[in-house]
């Protein structure tokens, strides 16, 4: 076993003497935990433990504070010596189920804080209490199956297509007809019985109940939601054939006039989707600038976007318009964000090309093609292009599945399976371009006019919640004939790689929060004003500069220890080069005009999983346990935890480690 790495963690030379003792008492309380005697306490109850007054008056405080309890919640050991606190991170575990517990334990932890908070519980309670719809008494509960009677369904018919029939609700602003819950409010309950929080996620999401027909008010089988994906995956993106360095690769072993067309495709349209009429006004370009540029119009360009970069950070009233349906793309364009944004991406289009379009402009050839890759200079700037088109692509033709599983009794049958590949099925996939076939925000600020992205999906990925394994997209694959594809071919989930461990997800709001206002505090010259458009993850930059602001390794503290599976669904054939944008038309593997496709799927996972797994004397036990008699004990249940820790007392501030 290698020896402990232990981190110095302070408080800021020049801090009050009295927060740098109370910051020390802190720590002496912390260094009682360890991973396997873990108290589960607040961080209201650690502040009061340490005595540390109103940590709003104490700004500096409060971000250490909050961040160290956090650190230890999360598995991190403190020592104290005379120099000051040292924290130690937390061992990763060889033992799959000990990693497990140790992930499942986070988890548990941010999910409790979520729901002891009054508004929550209040929502909890108003859907489990009764309320009159259609002249019925109706509760969440009647979303709920009793295990004992799908037990008895599926007794009553072999092959199970009258005791289950699934099918998918896109979750919209509507009510449910049968139960007068609205859509989102059904999908957040039990989105609350997950292991982890329920959180929303920045851009595109679009959450979808699985729900059971043959039941009277249609039960919950499970949900799962389609949202934005990462940006940027080194492991999914290589495996696409899209990373930038595998692409020119490739390009470089097999120049095709096809991929010579595009590129000067995309040389002339990154220039024309920039709208330039208030640079023009401005005298930072002239009309001849835009056929002829020079390095002198470029580096006019990049001044330009710096003045107003700035001038957008160092604004206090921030210019934000956001009803794409009623204002005006002009005057999102001239806001001080997208004219940085515009100035930049003219200087890099421009500057593409002067170099670039030498050689493919206007005829772009195969010769001109390999001429261009031989220069070392062309050869930079197609990697910028490269990473342009795939940054403009990658939120609207690849997707994350960003929530996926079953709840009980269906959890027990591998219904998180049924749900998963249902999640990508014809139903979602045209449901998902249906609400997404409109302008996009960036795109269309940056052009002063509506531009219309790709919304038909090439691809949509997920992650496993413990890097150990996931039960649920093991071996999910099904035969593409199943949904009207070819014989030979299948769809299903893809091992792409394991992602790194690094991230905010072991940071709870009250520690961004704090952090944020310190670094705001200090006079920190960038502003975290959490625009659409002003850049990816707000929360990583406010921690980030929080952390800078403490004068604390935000490298280090990122690493939060969770390395996890990547997975992909492949939906098209021709997956790198439609979803660069080489081909204009997807290649689905699938025919996404089935209407039956629901059916189908569940056809084939009530025979490949479901009546097997039913056979099994534990799992018909297991399922028998969701009982809808009171007292209620049923999975699908939101396990409220007490509205007091249950735990060791806590210690005194006076005690030692």
């Amino acid at each position: 076993m290698s020896e402990p790495k232990y981190i110095p963690l302070n408080l800021p030379s020049g801090s009050p003497r009295a927060e740098r003792q109370g910051f020390m008492r802190l720590c002496k309380l912390l260094s009682t935990q360890t991973p396997r005697n873990r108290s589960g306490f607040t961080h209201e109850e650690w502040t009061a433990a340490a005595e540390l007054g109103d940590l709003y008056t104490q700004p500096t405080l409060a971000a250490a504070a909050h961040t160290a309890i956090d650190l230890v919640d999360q598995g991190w050991t403190v020592q104290v010596d005379r120099l000051g606190p040292l924290f130690s991170p937390p061992e990763t575990h060889g033992d799959r189920e000990a990693e497990k517990e140790r992930i499942r334990y986070q988890e548990h932890l941010r999910r409790d804080e979520q729901l002891r908070k009054p508004s929550v519980r209040r929502f909890v309670q108003r859907m489990e209490g009764a309320h009159q719809h259609g002249g019925q008494l109706i509760s969440v509960f009647n979303l709920m199956r009793d295990g004992r009677d799908l037990a008895r369904a599926l007794d009553a018919d072999p092959t199970g297509r009258s005791a289950i029939q699934p099918y998918v609700q896109v979750v919209d602003d509507s009510v449910c007809e049968l139960t007068g819950f609205r859509l989102h409010d059904i999908w957040r309950y039990f989105r609350h019985t997950w292991s982890n929080a329920y959180a929303t996620v920045p851009g595109r999401s679009m959450p979808i109940l699985v729900r059971d027909a043959a039941t009277p008010y249609h039960a919950v089988i499970g949900l799962a939601a389609i949202s934005s994906p990462v940006v940027q995956i080194a492991e999914r993106d290589t495996w696409m054939g899209w990373e930038t360095d595998v692409f020119l690769r490739e390009l470089r072993a097999k120049p095709t006039a096809k991929l010579a067309r595009w590129i000067a495709r995309r040389i002339q349209t990154q220039q024309d989707e920039i709208y330039i009429r208030d640079l023009l006004r401005d005298g930072v370009i002239q009309p001849a600038d835009l056929t002829m540029p020079t390095e002198e119009v470029v580096a006019r360009l990049k001044a330009d976007a710096e003045r107003h970069r700035q001038r957008h950070h160092r604004s206090a009233t921030i210019r934000e318009v956001r009803n794409i349906d009623r204002d005006a793309w002009v005057a999102r364009a001239e806001t001080d964000l997208f004219r940085s944004k515009r100035a930049a991406g003219l200087a890099e289009a421009l500057d593409i090309r002067m170099g670039l379009g030498s050689y493919l402009l206007p005829k772009p050839s195969v010769e001109g093609l390999r001429q261009a890759l031989d220069d070392s200079r062309t050869r930079s700037q197609l990697r910028r292009l490269v990473r342009r088109a795939r940054g403009e692509r990658v939120g609207t033709v690849i997707a994350d599945l960003t929530v996926c599983g079953a709840v009980a009794p269906y959890n027990t049958l591998a219904a998180g399976k049924l749900v998963g590949a249902l999640a990508v099925s014809p139903t979602v996939l045209a449901a998902y371009r249906k609400k997404y076939d409109r302008p996009s925000e960036i795109a269309s600020a940056i052009a002063g006019r509506a531009i219309t992205r790709e919304a038909r999906l090439s691809l949509i990925a997920t992650t496993s919640l413990y890097g150990t394994g996931s039960s649920q997209y093991n071996r999910l694959f099904w035969p593409a004939e199943v949904l009207g594809g070819t014989e030979q071919g299948r769809i299903g989930f893809h091992e792409l790689g394991r992602s790194r461990s690094f991230g905010t997800s072991h940071f709870t709001d009250e520690s961004v929060e704090a952090l944020l206002r310190l670094s705001a505090l200090k006079n920190s010259s960038v502003r975290v004003n959490s625009l659409f458009g002003e850049g990816v993850s707000p929360r990583l930059r406010k921690v980030r500069l929080g952390l800078a602001a403490l004068g604390w390794p935000s490298n280090e503290l990122l690493k939060h220890g969770r390395e996890r599976i990547l997975y992909g669904v492949p939906l098209v054939s021709n997956l790198r080069d439609y979803s660069l944008g080489v081909d204009s038309t997807p290649t689905y593997l699938m025919d996404t005009s089935l209407v039956d496709g629901d059916d189908r799927i569940a056809a084939w996972w009530l025979e490949r999983w479901a009546l097997r797994r039913a056979q099994q004397p534990h799992v018909r036990k297991s399922m028998e346990s969701h009982r809808l008699t009171r007292p209620i004990r049923h999975g699908a249940r939101v396990p409220l935890p007490d509205g007091e820790v249950k735990g060791a007392a806590l210690p005194s501030a006076a005690e030692g480690p």
